[in-house]
């Protein structure tokens, strides 16, 4: 029985061509190697399964080739490239700093780096999961880092960058390699996939794919597994079997239901996912990115962002056509709201049925937000359409008593047999399913035009104080202690009729009460209270008092000067209690 090799060692690329998903790295590499540009220290850093460790030996084994192709890429055939890949070679030495972090290790890799190549012109030493060395050696490989033997080329791994020390980074061309897009690696799957013969569903690709999280290597481990389960006919409905992933038919289901206002089957379609044993926030969280797919559905400029199958991607634009903006705006935040709350949730399972029903009465919200102003527009149509006959009628009386006058009998007469028929006129009765919203705003309306009417009413000293002093009492329920402190210790002076004087004591509280629109807030609150929109309010500086030349009073001492010298007998008082130093 030959012996089975996982896809992921099976199809590890060779040369930089065949790199999945880092083009850009991959030809900054070979254009380094075509210019004989090769810098002494190199960190590939990234996510796991990306290529770091593929590309640091392709880049090793390139440089030792000795006939490398046009394209600058290893011959395969060379001693060095036999030594290789038959893993005999003494140029390219791998170390795991997870297991060799310690001083001593960093010691011996020192002492084994004056030895120049047996075969080539490289000695690579490729340690992987660099960030494991402790700090003592990394400060032992600074020196031997920074200036190693011409002959020693070093090639740094890792997964955590943020935990290498900065005089190391210093040290190193940094190599950022990005996760492996879904599309990228689908199509290395398919590529493996016909070399196995094996028949594939792309829908199926498409989530192994979303599975490994942008990971080629965890994409290829997971597809060996399915590939165990389905044998050699990969389809959708295997995949999301094995890999235990909640089919997307529950979330278009779903959706359907929230824009029937259909909650029962929503509910009901929950605990159906909560049996086959998907955990409930992984369900709220797929019916979050379900609704951002349908928003990007909407329009063909982001409709590349979609990353799913082509099956697929035609049932989200059949169902985006249904669904209105608002309503994926609203569901976006109620599911978002919900995940971001499940954790400190009590009730964790009521907590997602809330956010259900929530999402199947979104409809019903808008309906009702819009129906008030369809209402609002039919009364309005009303009174126009009424205020347009009564005006036709009383001028076809009006034509009627001309003629009467002339005894003439009009046709209108003739063709009426009721002595005083009434003209026909619009029924209420049509309005007494008003929404209270709806009755709420036309009272509100009404009270503001019965407001109009009375805002021109007379008003006198008594009236005025009162006003003002309840203006005070609102600033200070609403906890603006100066504002209020300032109105109470100003008496409001009445000048040209219906100009009101707020008299304060210094020009930063006249530019306070200005700029940040407080006089404004005293002036409209005045002319409600004396129902007179004429009433103006003017902020002035108080220039006739007796505190304009008073001295400025900031130290205890500077205050019981000034109180002595106001009252002399504080002085005799001080120094018969011995309070005060009296000097």
């Amino acid at each position: 029985m030959e012996q089975f090799i996982v896809s992921a060692r099976k199809y590890r690329p060779l040369t930089f061509a065949s790199v999945v998903g880092q083009s850009a790295i991959a030809q900054t590499l070979k254009n380094a190697i075509e210019r004989r540009q090769l810098a002494h220290a190199y960190l590939f850093c990234g996510p796991r399964g990306v290529g770091k460790t593929t590309c640091a030996r392709i880049f090793a084994k390139t440089i030792n080739c000795f006939e490398p192709d046009a394209n600058c890429d290893a011959c395969g055939t060379c001693e060095s490239c036999k030594a290789f890949a038959e893993n005999r070679s003494y140029n390219i030495h791998e170390l795991d700093a997870a297991s060799n972090n310690s001083v001593e290790d960093i010691r011996n890799l020192i002492e084994q780096v004056r030895f120049p190549p047996q075969i080539g012109k490289y000695s690579v030493y490729i340690i992987d999961e660099v960030h494991m060395l402790s700090q003592a050696a990394f400060n032992a490989f600074l020196k031997t880092l920074e200036e190693p033997p011409a002959h020693a080329v070093f090639i740094l791994a890792t997964t955590e960058k943020h935990k290498i020390i900065p005089t190391i980074l210093s040290r190193c061309q940094i190599y950022d390699f990005n996760r492996i897009n879904i599309e990228d690696a689908v199509a290395c799957i398919e590529k493996i996939a016909r070399n196995e013969n094996i028949d594939y569903e792309s829908e199926a690709l498409h989530i192994i794919a979303q599975k490994a999280d942008g990971s080629m290597r965890d994409a290829l481990s997971i597809f060996d597994q399915v590939v165990s389960f389905c044998g050699t006919n990969v389809t959708y409905a295997k995949v999301i079997e094995n890999l235990n992933v909640l089919d997307y038919e529950y979330y278009f289901r779903l959706t359907n239901a929230f824009l029937e206002g259909d909650y029962c089957t929503a509910l009901i379609t929950f605990d159906e996912i909560l049996a086959k044993g998907f955990d409930a926030q992984y369900f709220i969280r797929g019916l979050n990115s379900h609704f951002r797919d349908l928003l990007v559905c909407k329009d063909t400029r982001t409709t590349s962002l979609l990353e799913v199958g082509a099956a697929i991607a035609e049932s989200y634009k059949k169902q985006a056509e249904i669904c209105n903006v608002n309503f994926l705006f609203t569901a976006l935040n109620i599911t978002n709201t919900c995940d971001t709350g499940y954790k400190t949730s009590s009730n964790q399972r009521l907590h997602i049925e809330l956010a259900l029903c929530r999402l199947s009465n979104i409809t019903s919200v808008h309906e009702m937000e819009r129906q008030p102003v369809k209402i609002i527009e039919t009364v309005e149509k009303t009174k126009k359409d009424t205020t347009v006959q009564q005006i036709t009628e009383q001028a076809n009386k009006d034509k009627i008593e001309e003629k009467s006058q002339n005894n003439v009998i009009p046709d209108e007469i003739k063709e009426k047999t009721t002595v005083g028929a009434r003209p026909e006129t619009v029924s209420i009765k049509g309005f007494s399913s008003l929404t209270e919203t709806v009755k709420t705003e036309m009272q509100n309306v009404k009270q503001e035009e019965n407001d109009t009417l009375q805002l021109n009413e007379h008003f006198d000293e008594e009236q005025l104080l009162t006003a003002w002093k309840n203006c005070a009492d609102a600033f200070t329920k609403e906890k603006r202690v100066r504002t209020a402190s300032a109105m109470l210790a100003a008496k409001p002076v009445r000048e040209d009729g219906n100009v009101i004087v707020f008299n304060v004591q210094h020009i930063v509280q006249k530019n306070a009460l200005e700029e940040k629109g407080i006089a404004k807030k005293i002036c409209s609150y005045l002319q409600k209270e004396l129902k007179n929109t004429s009433v103006k309010l003017e902020v002035r500086v108080d220039q006739s008092g007796d505190n304009i030349d008073a001295p400025k009073l900031y130290t205890d001492s500077d205050k019981e000067k000034y109180m002595r010298e106001k009252n002399p007998e504080l002085a005799n008082f001080q120094a018969t209690f011995e309070l005060y130093d009296t000097k």
